[in-house]
């Protein structure tokens, strides 16, 4: 089985350097790129291979692209790297940070190549110290190589790419904000139309995409899409960084390829639920995601096949829900998040979060009432997509509405037994 995210991840921790990376093969496929293609064959070239947006959205990458119009040789572009990764559950993203930095760096100089972007930024979580290190030295080598700056590979061709650390909020994963946030400014999400492709960082044609999305960059183009396709068990290319938490036996990260069913993933390689619990439930694709159930456990792990099941595969990093933890509180917590992380932007995810936040701990002590369940699923409509400026608010409901499609029974419980039964 092909790994080729994580080929150069050693298991000592420490990060692949450049004379490492460069032995397996590393910055020929940006060489190529540089030296042998056009921008619109490499944007053609990753459009083909079908790589679908790693951050959670699914977009195809090379249409993604596309939209940039780089007919204006004089016009400023840029490419953004969202490593922001402050999702509940997710932590694909640190792995190759962490681990292997070029990786991430040839695929932001083919994307840059690709757009005929001059700057470049990674967008790094506060709280990823060890990561913004080993990016620091990974850059620092690539610019002493000359694969960053000026006429990189002997071409007239410049790129230059810095880190950049985030101020640490979770709005800050949505692009647009990411990009105020960038330019110095409140990290509020922006009104769309116009998009980032047309007018992002300092108003000016940008791309934003997700760290595990680059990574890939440098295989399609050294491989081919053809290759990059058979890697997958669907039609959507590629492998995929695939994580479980929760109470199994082996908690962990897995490159595996693209399509691999639920049940594999929480029983071959997370080893099962621990000795003394039961599944009941998971979120497939990180905290914004709807709970799957015993009947989707033979659901392929790709777009496609998730969203089928009434999900979404997000970032691919499920949290499984066990027997002996309660389902209301499980959901509150997230929601406590959520209601905290709100940017405050508009009004019903400002107001509407802490309302549901409120509601669930009033259920979850036993002060419930059935009128607050009408009132719970009244936001799930009222926070739902097309009502709220970005997709916060809507990514917090998903857990919620399942919650209260598969979980009602734990709902009424409380209600009735004036407790959380699961508190003794």
């Amino acid at each position: 089985m092909e790994r080729p995210l994580t080929q150069n991840i050693k298991a000592d921790g420490t990060y692949c350097t450049i004379d490492e990376y460069r032995r397996n093969g590393g910055y020929e496929a940006a060489r190529k790129a540089v030296q042998e293609m056009e921008s619109q064959q490499i944007t053609q070239t990753v459009k083909d291979a079908n790589l679908l947006g790693r951050g959670g959205a699914g977009f195809n990458t090379g249409m993604k692209w596309s939209f940039v119009n780089i007919s204006n040789p004089n016009e400023q572009r840029y490419v953004i790297a969202n490593g922001d990764e402050m999702e509940p559950g997710t932590f694909k993203d640190r792995l190759l940070l962490e681990g292997d930095p070029h990786q991430l760096i040839e695929g932001m100089i083919i994307a840059a190549k690709a757009l005929k972007a001059s700057q470049g930024f990674i967008f790094v979580r506060w709280a990823y110290k060890k990561a913004h290190q080993t990016i620091q030295k990974a850059l620092d080598e690539a610019y002493q190589a000359g694969f960053l700056g000026k006429n990189i590979f002997g071409s007239n061709f410049s790129f230059d790419l810095h880190l950049h650390t985030s101020v640490g909020r979770y709005i800050c994963g949505e692009e647009t904000a990411l990009i105020n946030s960038l330019e110095g400014k409140r990290a509020n999400p922006r009104a769309k139309p116009p998009f980032p492709q047309i007018s992002g960082l300092f108003g000016k044609p940008t791309i934003v995409n997700n760290v595990e999305t680059y990574c890939n960059i440098p295989h399609i183009i050294k491989n081919g899409p053809v290759w990059y396709k058979a890697l997958s068990r669907s039609s959507e290319g590629g492998t995929k960084l695939y994580g479980v938490s929760g109470r199994v036996k082996n908690p962990g990260l897995w490159e595996l390829p693209l399509g691999v069913t639920v049940r594999e993933l929480l029983f071959d390689y997370a080893g099962g639920m621990q000795e003394g619990y039961k599944f009941r439930g998971l979120l497939p694709g990180g905290a914004s995601t709807d709970f799957l159930v015993e009947e989707h456990l033979d659901t392929p792990m790709d777009f496609a096949s998730v969203a089928k099941a009434g999900s979404r595969l997000g970032t691919g990093t499920m949290i499984v829900l066990d027997d002996q933890t309660c389902p209301v509180a499980f959901v509150h917590n997230l929601i406590r998040f959520f209601a905290n992380e709100s940017c405050g932007w508009c009004t019903p995810c400002r107001e509407g979060l802490p309302w549901v936040e409120k509601i669930l701990e009033k259920i979850e002590r036993g002060e419930g009432t059935e009128k607050d369940i009408d009132i719970l699923r009244f936001h799930t409509k009222y926070l739902a997509p097309g009502n709220t400026f970005c997709a916060l608010a809507p990514g917090a409901m998903e857990p919620l509405q399942s919650a209260l499609k598969y979980f009602i029974d734990d709902f009424n419980r409380h209600i009735h037994e004036k407790k959380c039964p699961w508190k003794k």
